[in-house]
């Protein structure tokens, strides 16, 4: 079995914190290992370190050979600029096909938690089983635990197989990000899971449905895998992403493809999407709030406040999110934290590039 983390993106959610030079899986957010390096331990006794592969941007190549020191350089892929998932994904499919035509492999983004690892992992063993029986596109649906609108949904469907006591399911459908009554309803029937972004296949699977739906994409690969392993290969890759059209592996392959299956999972899982996010994951005192830092609370409860350096205050507030950095300080309420981007945005509006 091999790996692919997928280790794109800003993070623009974790602004002040995640930065374009640093974005959110190359911090050390919620201990002393970074979010990528735990997701490669979380992985290692599964998948031998030289079938792991980490597709990230050029300009986090240096840091990401620095941080993951355990992922053989060779396999550290290069995208000379972000064209969401599918190309990313059909990219490293590219590199896995040709060194086992048979190989199945993990599709993982670089930026969640999962607290239950041994339960993450026999997941993925049931899946990749099944994954090797034949040409099936498999995604990984997380039990939902709240009616959280911030996910993607996966309806199950009839059960298709059971592996070693897990069953297998069809996928009913992929519902987009629903509002709360929707969400609450879709939670209540017991039939919808948490789009984890987490898929098994084969290599070759993915690649022959790229092929039948986004042909112009496969197109891009078929040139760029006749460069593998030449001189012009950076020159070729660069050069099919310039003329590629973004698209994720949701809208492009898995909601239009027919007999998706579907695995469940409980395993702790939390996508780290912004701060309120992480303030589910830190450990809260009697007042309900969640500190990293020096932080002095007088009637004050159900914050989040990340101070790594300076002593925060706080006094007759309650359900804030307090983010204090060197040169920035974000103060939101939780309920806008999913709002923190249009911050981002407006910085690169006004073309203060020192902020971002």
């Amino acid at each position: 079995m091999y790996a692919v983390i997928m280790a794109g993106g800003r993070g623009t959610r974790f602004w002040p914190l995640s930065r374009e030079k640093k974005p959110k899986h190359l911090l050390s957010i919620t201990g002393s290992q970074t979010v990528i390096q735990k997701t490669i331990e979380r992985i290692r006794p599964l998948i031998p370190q030289d079938n792991m592969y980490i597709v990230t941007g050029e300009s986090h190549c240096d840091e990401i050979i620095r941080q993951c020191s355990l992922v053989p350089e060779k396999n550290i892929v290069a995208e000379p600029v972000g064209r969401n998932t599918a190309p990313c994904i059909g990219l490293a499919a590219l590199y896995i096909k040709r060194r086992d035509p048979e190989a199945v492999m993990v599709v993982l983004p670089a930026d969640h938690m999962i607290t239950e690892e041994d339960r993450f992992r026999e997941a993925l063993m049931t899946a990749g089983e099944m994954a090797q029986r034949g040409n099936h596109l498999i995604t990984i649906g997380v039990e939902p635990t709240e009616p959280a609108t911030g996910y993607g949904y996966i309806e199950q469907g009839d059960i298709l197989a059971s592996i070693g006591g897990n069953d297998i399911f069809r996928v009913a459908s992929f519902r987009e990000k629903p509002d709360l009554q929707q969400a609450s309803e879709f939670v209540d029937s017991g039939r919808f899971f948490w789009n984890s972004g987490i898929f098994v296949w084969k290599a070759s699977t993915i690649l022959s449905a790229i092929q039948n739906l986004l042909p112009n994409l496969y197109q891009g690969l078929e040139t760029i895998e006749k460069s593998l392993s030449t001189e012009k290969e950076k020159e070729v890759i660069r050069e099919v992403y310039e003329k590629t059209d973004p698209i994720s592996i949701d809208y492009g392959v898995m909601e239009r493809v027919q007999g998706t299956l579907l695995i469940k999972g409980s395993f702790g899982w939390n996508d780290i999407g912004d701060w309120n996010a992480l303030y589910d994951i830190f450990e809260r005192n009697q007042m309900g709030n969640a500190v990293k830092g020096s932080v002095i609370a007088v009637d004050a409860s159900n914050s989040l406040v990340y101070s790594p350096n300076k002593l925060v205050a706080l006094v007759g507030i309650q359900d804030l999110i307090v983010v204090e950095t060197e040169d920035s300080l974000l103060i939101c309420h939780k309920g806008r934290s999913q709002d923190i981007k249009k911050v981002v945005e407006i910085l690169e509006k006004e073309n203060m590039k020192e902020y971002l």
